[in-house]
């Protein structure tokens, strides 16, 4: 909304999230090999730190009505949003292989609190904006850069000892005991995708993981702006450009607090069901769960409380695509290539919710809420297709190594 304001035209609806999540996906190699040379708390603290920075720049934009500050701070938030991502990883740097996938779960499910929180300070930010002599729109920003201050010394702080390089001392110790540690691959790109490249289990996983996050990202960031205008009465099909309408911030407030509940909240399910179910059955359910959201938002989307369940639904597909994905990938490479394969697929996430910010505004404008859903469908039934085929294909191999044994 604060786009389509600044900018004046709704074709640039999409433009902070594209820049965001662009910003995210340049940040990951950087800050990747940043916490490999200082460890995680450098990197993650780096990240948080330009990321309140992001949080004023914006603040200013709104008081300078200038759009380009406006996509400049939403540059550096998305160094927070790469900083984000690889929290995750500190929290299995230590744990046992058969347990990453717990843990990695578990840590998504503590973002809940603060994620489901967070959209609801609309209303609370703008009081303290107005307070603080700033339009109510940049008030929420005011919450964000004192949370992302906080968090960034609460890690500075409390991060000891370092859980990489604590990591990287076993694994030396290891080492010498006579037990052979993994050499760690060089962490660019091109490396990470040759590893991928060498399983098919892991481009499964990677597509899995991406095209969520493209799904999800594509509708959700119009789902605010299509919200808006239904609420306020505007006819179908029509989108202009006010922040005015008080209803409609609760509903985006509440929709986007459930959405992201989605996300969330039910993390260690889906962990669950990825070690008891299995990895290419949780995938199949995330995007089976993409695909049920999206014609849910995109034929209900004249009725909020269905875009509403498709939001909801929306989470849930991307939760249990992306904590599926992420255990199917850590555990289809090698262990020296891992730290570099999670990186690049932090990278090609970024870019997927990249793409789909900035094709989403422009099919808002071509084809409508409806169309963007529809077209977002394709995705997640292509890597249900591809799930089919590499489950086909082990069981293939599977059993061809079983009559040669």
């Amino acid at each position: 909304m604060l786009a389509v304001d600044l900018s004046g035209s709704e074709a640039w609806a999409g433009s902070i999230t594209t820049v965001l999540t662009l910003a995210a996906a340049i940040a990951a190699l950087p800050l990747a090999r940043l916490a490999e040379a200082r460890g995680r708390r450098v990197g993650l603290v780096t990240g948080l730190a330009a990321a309140m920075a992001g949080a004023l720049l914006i603040i200013g934009a709104v008081m300078a009505q200038s759009f380009v500050l406006l996509l400049l701070g939403a540059a550096f938030l998305g160094l927070g949003t790469a900083a984000n991502l690889q929290a995750r990883f500190a929290a299995v740097d230590l744990a046992e292989p058969e347990h990453r996938g717990r843990s990695l779960s578990t840590v998504v499910w503590a973002i809940t609190i603060g994620a489901v929180a967070g959209p609801n300070l609309i209303q609370p930010g703008a009081a303290v904006g107005e307070a603080l002599g700033l339009p109510p729109i940049a008030g929420p920003f005011v919450f964000s850069a004192v949370g992302l201050f906080l968090a960034a010394g609460l890690l500075f702080a409390g991060l000891r000892p370092d859980p990489l390089l604590l990591s990287r001392r076993l694994a030396r110790q290891a080492q010498s005991s006579g037990e052979p540690a993994a050499e760690p691959v060089r962490g660019t790109i091109r490396s990470g995708l040759r590893a991928v490249r060498s399983s098919p289990q892991a481009m499964l996983a990677l597509a899995a993981v991406v095209a969520a996050h493209g799904v999800m990202v594509a509708v959700m960031s119009m789902t605010p702006l299509h919200l808006q205008q239904l609420v306020g009465g505007s006819h179908a099909g029509h989108h202009g450009g006010t922040t005015d309408s008080t209803d409609a911030l609760v509903v985006i407030g509440l929709t986007i607090s459930l959405h992201i509940a989605g996300m969330f909240a039910l993390s260690p399910v889906w962990g669950w069901l990825t070690d008891k179910a299995g990895r290419f059955q949780t995938i199949a359910m995330g995007h089976g769960l993409l695909l049920v959201a999206v014609f849910i938002a995109g034929f209900g989307q004249h009725e909020p409380v269905l875009v509403t369940v498709g939001l909801v639904l929306l989470g849930l597909g991307w939760s249990a695509a992306t904590i599926a994905g992420s255990t199917l990938l850590a555990e289809s490479v090698q262990s020296g290539q891992r730290v570099t394969v999670q990186g690049v697929s932090d990278t090609l996430m970024g870019a997927a919710g990249a793409f789909g910010g900035a094709t989403s505004g422009l099919l808002l404008a071509w084809i409508g809420y409806q169309g963007l859903n529809v077209a977002s469908s394709l995705l997640a039934a292509a890597v249900l297709a591809l799930t089919a085929f590499t489950a086909a294909r082990q069981r293939v191999t599977a059993a061809a190594g079983a009559a040669s044994g």
